[in-house]
């Protein structure tokens, strides 16, 4: 009996671009992957690489160099292509390189006919996401970014490491911007269903040391503490990549806090920030709309505006 491949094109393959591929490699999570970079020299290394990985893996995944016009038979389209700040600049510092790099690549993916859905890392990414969006033509729920799911993770490891537990039984999100402007929606974290303020209530000499805030400063600066010490963070961010991926392909209807277009979600709209959403084969199936405390609604209509802004000043036509 024939089945349908499940294809991945990851455009960019540099560090996140082949962390993504390998995590995809070892968790089996499609058939085909194929590589694109603006050197297919380096789109073909990557691809052999990896295909010597199959005989230590668990299935055989097809892994092969392509270009962007090659797009056109993928199921997902990975973006990792982008550019990378320099010391002392923020993820926004790059934002008129990224859309350029970004215009081009999306020109040339829906030239040779891509009809299925984008996942975008490249960052800024919410912005990024928004542009994919617009260029693409494709329906806001078909163009995902990664937004706040790692900062979301970082949370969860941080937490983990304070209360001695699994980070898988933390429950929570970082919001908004996967930037500057982020923060964590304390109201919605919990620890094995109980929400964190009142663990924090009912044992406050055994965490009378632990600062919320800080937790927030460290989840946000984590990237940056990496970024730092060895110039990119790859393994996970390509997992996160990875986890949405699998998420779309065998349509698990799994909540992940990602970059999606609102159109009156959260009283926010013609902005892409991180929220959580339900993960389907349909992309995007719904987002969740959490109801927030007045503190964290204003702290995610102000990331809102600080995005709002760096579309605006890309001068996208309407």
């Amino acid at each position: 009996m024939k089945t349908k491949s499940r294809k991945v094109a990851i455009v960019g393959s540099g560090m996140v671009g082949s962390s993504c591929a390998y995590a995809m490699v070892n968790q089996a999570i499609c058939d085909e992957i194929m590589m694109v970079d603006r050197t297919f020299d380096r789109a073909m290394a990557q691809a052999l690489d990896l295909s010597h990985c199959m005989d230590f893996a668990g299935t055989r995944t097809k892994v092969y160099p392509g270009t962007a016009k090659d797009c056109g038979g993928m199921d997902v389209v990975i973006l990792t292509a982008g550019a990378n700040p320099k010391p002392g600049q923020t993820r926004l510092d790059v934002l008129d390189a990224a859309a350029e790099i970004t215009g081009q690549i999306v020109a040339d993916i829906m030239a040779g006919g891509f009809d299925g859905i984008f996942v975008v890392a490249a960052n800024p990414v919410d912005i990024v996401t928004y542009l994919v969006w617009k260029m693409s033509g494709l329906p806001r729920h078909r163009v995902i970014g990664t937004g706040t799911s790692i900062d979301s993770s970082r949370l969860k490891t941080l937490l983990s490491e304070v209360f001695s537990i699994d980070p898988r039984s933390v429950n929570g999100y970082a919001l908004g911007e996967h930037g500057e402007s982020q923060f964590v929606a304390w109201s919605h974290v919990t620890i094995g269903g109980k929400p964190i303020k009142h663990i924090l209530e009912q044992h406050r000499e055994r965490f009378r040391d632990l600062d919320l805030d800080d937790i927030a400063r460290k989840t946000k600066d984590a990237g940056w503490e990496i970024f730092t010490r060895k110039g990119s963070t790859h393994f996970g961010i390509g997992s996160a990549l990875a986890y949405i991926t699998r998420a779309i392909l065998n349509d698990e209807h799994k909540i992940i806090a990602v970059s999606a277009i609102l159109e009156g979600e959260y009283n926010q709209s013609g902005v892409c920030t991180g929220v959580p959403a339900i993960i389907s084969s349909d992309g995007i199936q719904e987002l969740i709309e959490l109801n927030l405390s007045p503190k964290e609604d204003e702290k995610l209509a102000a990331s809102c505006q600080i995005i709002r802004s760096g579309i605006d000043s890309l001068k996208l036509e309407a």
